[in-house]
C-alpha cells in the first residue's frame, strides 16, 4: 500500500517536474516569435508607406497631364470659335454688300419697268391710230377682217390637218398591223386545229329495214312514245339502212340516238320499255356531259369553275355554231387567247379562262330574251367568276364596254376562230343583207354616184362624182364612211374603202 501511494507521489511529482519546464520553454520560445513577428511588420510597414509615396506620385504625374491635355483642347476650341466668328463677320458683310446690290438693282429695274410701259402705251395709241386709218382707206372695220382671216386661215389649217392625221394614220396603222399580223400569224400557228361541221339531223344507220316496223310499231304506237319521250321528230321513208332524227336541240338527238341503238341491240320496242331506256339514256348523256366538261377544263388547266359551269361547258360539245362544234370554237378560242395573252405579257390563265366560257350563253338552260354575250355574263357573274372574265365574256360583242385587256384578246380570237375558211356556214340571206347595207350606207353619203361591195364585203369601192366632190373631200369621205362602218355595222375582219373621183372632158369634132 506504501509503495503504491508512493509511486503515484513520484508520477505526480514527475508531472509537475514536466509541467513547469514545459511552461519555461514556451516563454522562452513565444517572445522570439513576438519579437520576429513585430520586426517583420515594421519592415511591411515600412515597404506599405513606400508603395503608397509611388503611387501618390504616380497619380499626381496623371492628374497633370490630364490638366494639361484638357488645356490643350480648350485653347484648340477658343481658337476654333475665333475663326468662326472671323468667317461668320466675313459672311454678314458678304450679305450687306448683296442686299444693296440688289435694292440698286430693284430700283434700276423699277425705272427700266416704268420707261416700258410708257413705250407700251405710246404703241398702243400709234396702233389704234393706225387701225383707224386702215378702216378708213379699207373701208372695212378689224372685226370683220379678223373674221375673214380667221376663216381663211380655219380652211388651210383644216387641209393641213387632215393631211397630217392621214398621214399619221397611215404610218400607225402600218406599224400596228405589222405587229398585229406577227402576233395573229404565231397564234394562229401554234394554235391550228381542224373545223368541224354539224347540222341539225342526225342519221341512225341500221342493218336491215325490217327494224323500221319494229321501231314505227302497231299503228305507229312506238314512234310516237319514242318522239313524246325524246322531243325529237324521228323521220322514217324509203331511204335504205338509215333513220333520220330531226331536232334542233343536239342533246335530244344524241339521246334519241343512243336510245334507239340500245333499242334496236335489245330487241324489245314497247312503249314502256322506250321511257325507261330512255330516261336511263338521259341520265348516262347527262353523266357525259359532266365528264367531258371536267375533261375540257383538265386539258386547258382551269381550276376552280363553278359546277354548274362545267356542265355548261360540256353541254357544248352537242352545240353548233353556224355548223361549228362549240366545243371545239371554244377550247380553240381558249388556246388562241393563251398564246396571244402570252405574247402581249397578260395573264394567260384569265384569258383561257375567258376564252373558254366567252359563249357559255349559247347552251344556257335558261330561256331569256338576251343576246348570248349578256347571258354568258350574268351567268359568270351568278357563280362567282372574277369582273375581268365576266367583263371580257359580255363584251365579245360589243354588247357592254370593254374595261380590261382580255376582252378585245377574247373579242379578236373569237373572230379568229370564226372566220376560218370552213370553219362556218353563214345563210345566204343574211350574207346578202351585209353586203346591200354597206352599199346603201355608202350611198348614203352626199355626192357619191356608185358602191361596189367587193371580195365578200372586204373591200369597199365609192365612185364619187366629179362637179360634187373635190380631191380634198375624197380623204375625208373615205375617213367618215369607214367610221361609220365601223360603229354601225358587224363584220369579220376588216373592210377596205377605197373612193374613186374621175374628171372625163369629152368634146365633139365636127
Amino acid at each position: 500500500m506504501n509503495t503504491a501511494i508512493l509511486i503515484v507521489i513520484c508520477v505526480v511529482a514527475g508531472l509537475l517536474v514536466g509541467a513547469g519546464g514545459y511552461y519555461f520553454i514556451a516563454r522562452i520560445v513565444g517572445a522570439g516569435i513576438v519579437k520576429k513577428a513585430a520586426e517583420e511588420a515594421e519592415v511591411v510597414k515600412k515597404n506599405k508607406i513606400v508603395e503608397a509615396k509611388e503611387k501618390f506620385i504616380a497619380l499626381k504625374l496623371e492628374h497633370d497631364n490630364a490638366v494639361r491635355e484638357q488645356d490643350k483642347r480648350i485653347q484648340q476650341q477658343e481658337q476654333r470659335l475665333q475663326q468662326r466668328e472671323q468667317q461668320l463677320n466675313q459672311r454678314q458683310g458678304e450679305i450687306q454688300r448683296s442686299l444693296n446690290e440688289a435694292n440698286q438693282k430693284a430700283q434700276a429695274a423699277e425705272q427700266r419697268q416704268q420707261a416700258l410701259d410708257y413705250r407700251q402705251q405710246e404703241i398702243e395709241k400709234m396702233h389704234h391710230e393706225a387701225e383707224k386709218q386702215l378702216e378708213q382707206l379699207s373701208g372695212m372695220s378689224a372685226e370683220e377682217a379678223k373674221k375673214q382671216l380667221v376663216e381663211a386661215l380655219k380652211d388651210e389649217a383644216k387641209t393641213a390637218a387632215m393631211s397630217y392625221i392621214n398621214e399619221i394614220m397611215d404610218n400607225a396603222r402600218l406599224e400596228a398591223n405589222k405587229e398585229a399580223k406577227k402576233i395573229i400569224i404565231q397564234t394562229i400557228q401554234r394554235v391550228a386545229s381542224e373545223t368541224a361541221a354539224e347540222s341539225t339531223v342526225s342519221v341512225f344507220h341500221i342493218e336491215n329495214d325490217d327494224v323500221k316496223a319494229r321501231i314505227i310499231g302497231r299503228e305507229g304506237r312506238n314512234i310516237r312514245a319514242l318522239e313524246a319521250a325524246t322531243g325529237v321528230e324521228i323521220v322514217v321513208d324509203d331511204t335504205p339502212g338509215a333513220i333520220t332524227l330531226s331536232a334542233f336541240d343536239p342533246v335530244r338527238r344524241e339521246i334519241a340516238r343512243l336510245s334507239l341503238h340500245q333499242l334496236v341491240q335489245d330487241g324489245r320496242i314497247h312503249p314502256a320499255r322506250i321511257e325507261e331506256v330512255v330516261a336511263k339514256v338521259t341520265k348516262q348523256v347527262e353523266e357525259e356531259i359532266i365528264e367531258t366538261g371536267k375533261r375540257t377544263t383538265i386539258d386547258l388547266g382551269i381550276h376552280g369553275l363553278h359546277p354548274e359551269l362545267i356542265r355548261l361547258v360540256g353541254k357544248m360539245k352537242y352545240r353548233s355554231s353556224y355548223g361549228q362544234n362549240l366545243l371545239q370554237h371554244s377550247r380553240e378560242t381558249a388556246n388562241l387567247c393563251a398564246a396571244m395573252a402570252g405574247e402581249l405579257g397578260l395573264s394567260v390563265k384569265a384569258a383561257k379562262r375567258a376564252g373558254l366560257l366567252h359563249d357559255i350563253g349559247k347552251v344556257s338552260d335558261e330561256d331569256v330574251e338576251l343576246p348570248h354575250a349578256e347571258l354568258g355574263m350574268k351567268l359568270c357573274e351568278k357563280y362567282g367568276e372574277k369582273p375581268d372574265i365576266c367583263n371580257a365574256v359580255g363584251a365579245h360583242h360589243d354588247e357592254c364596254e370593254m374595261k380590261t385587256l382580255i376582252a378585245p384578246i377574247v373579242q379578236a380570237c373569237d373572230a379568229i376562230s370564226g372566220a376560218r375558211p370552213g370553219a362556218r356556214r353563214e345563210i345566204v340571206e343574211s350574207y346578202v343583207k351585209r353586203l346591200n347595207d354597206l352599199e346603201n350606207l355608202a350611198m348614203s353619203f352626199p355626192g357619191v354616184v356608185k358602191t361596189y361591195a367587193l371580195q365578200a364585203g372586204r373591200e369597199l369601192r365609192v365612185i364619187v362624182g366629179a362637179d360634187k366632190i373635190s380631191d380634198k373631200d375624197t380623204e375625208l369621205l373615205s375617213f367618215d364612211l369607214a367610221k361609220r362602218i365601223q360603229d354601225e355595222m358587224t363584220y369579220p375582219g376588216q373592210v377596205k374603202v377605197t373612193v374613186i373621183r374621175e374628171v372625163r372632158a369629152v368634146n365633139v369634132a365636127k
